[in-house]
């Protein structure tokens, strides 16, 4: 087997937009460096080192390889063991060929959700795809979408090439959890994963869990970037953390659009309203985890005539907003949440919030028959 290079060599990095040298090895980052001084709060970092749809790309004529990676993953104390740390998958050709639990690294141990953290440092481990077909392949190693994960050592028991030039039209998404979609069975089972195969397209995906806020910097970093295709998925975090009044959104959403169209004046972009949640459909957030774990709506539905956002009032004035901006702007489109998700699908909920993971694979399918198909936006 022999070492190759994990920077400045064949092996090309996509989905990331940054890099770190850790003592381990090299920690991708899903939003450019500049970004981080203008976090507001810890978990964006956090959110953001998790690779979901990052992966490693090459060519190689080996019949084996070998990823050495070290993860960082949680535990709560009342917690025999640590969470999942997630797959990494192989796609040889475009096709899926293995798929292997990424091992348990470093473990961040904490009394409840926002205690102090404690971390219990972790030895790297190893997956081992053998058994290649022969002769030269292009290779995808997909990262959990999880768990942060620093990567170690790349090996294979043949040349490795870079990767031929991707003609694929390049599609950049950024939504919430629901696009980040952690409970997917492995990272190739992501929704805009599942779509982006379905639609011929390759995907950047920029969700972050908990963190779709219409952050200024992601809205910069889109319109830094080269895109073919751009959507956006707006809302749930929003009503969630109570973060805007009727007053705030339209004028929040309004700039994220302005600032991407900077950089992207004819880009198609599809603004993307929240899929089905029972509770949040008609009572503002905060929100809270009640029995049975299930999320909770603790705002006061009187307040809605006052400003305060729920679901049915945040798909409404994105709808209005689209309407009023496609006078000037033909190539922006919006779709409703619930085409994807509806609220007859609400028992695919695991926690009355988040999709099971047979749900993010039918939510990537309706996504491409809306988007891709002919008369779709991103026909």
């Amino acid at each position: 087997m022999r070492a190759v290079p994990l920077v400045g060599g064949p092996v090309e990095l996509r989905g990331a937009l940054d890099v770190e040298i850790t003592p381990a090895g090299v920690m991708p980052r899903r939003l450019p460096a500049w970004t981080k001084e203008q976090y507001q709060d810890p978990s964006v970092h956090g959110v953001t080192v998790m690779p979901s749809g990052v992966r490693l790309v090459f060519r190689t004529d080996a019949r084996e390889l070998e990823l050495e990676v070290l993860t960082s993953t949680g535990q709560l104390d009342t917690d025999p063991r640590p969470r999942p740390t997630g797959m990494i998958d192989l796609l040889v050709n475009g096709t899926l060929a293995g798929r292997h639990q990424a091992p348990v690294g470093n473990v961040v141990r904490m009394a409840g959700p926002g205690a102090v953290q404690r971390l219990i440092p972790g030895e790297p481990g190893t997956v081992r795809f053998a058994g290649l077909q022969t002769g030269m392949k292009n290779i995808e190693l997909w990262l959990p979408q999880q768990t942060p994960t620093e990567l170690v050592a790349l090996r294979a028991d043949g040349d490795v090439l870079p990767p031929l030039p991707d003609g694929r039209r390049r599609w950049i998404h950024h939504g919430s959890s629901i696009s980040h979609c952690i409970e997917a069975d492995g990272p190739t089972d992501t929704w805009p994963v599942v779509a982006a195969a379905l639609g011929g397209v390759e995907v950047i995906n920029l969700s972050q869990a908990g963190n779709a806020l219409l952050d200024p910097y992601v809205a910069r970093t889109i319109r830094d970037m080269p895109a073919d295709l751009i959507s956006l998925k707006v809302g749930v975090n929003i009503v969630s953390l109570a973060a805007f009044r009727v007053r705030t959104f339209g004028p929040a959403v309004h700039g994220f659009l302005d600032t991407i169209r900077e950089g992207h004046p004819v880009t198609p972009l599809l603004l993307t309203s929240p899929v089905s949640c029972p509770a949040l459909e008609e009572t503002p957030g905060p929100t809270a985890m009640g029995p049975g774990g299930k999320i909770t709506a603790l705002g006061d539905p009187s307040e809605v005539a006052r400003g305060a956002l729920t679901l049915a009032v945040v798909r409404a004035e994105l709808e209005r907003i689209v309407t009023i901006r496609q006078a000037r702007d033909p190539h922006l489109h919006y779709l409703d949440g619930r085409e994807l998700l509806g609220p007859d699908e609400a028992d695919d909920l695991t926690d009355g919030l988040h999709p099971t993971a047979t749900a993010y694979r039918r939510m990537g399918k309706h996504f491409a028959a809306r988007a891709f198909t002919s008369g779709g936006p991103f026909h």
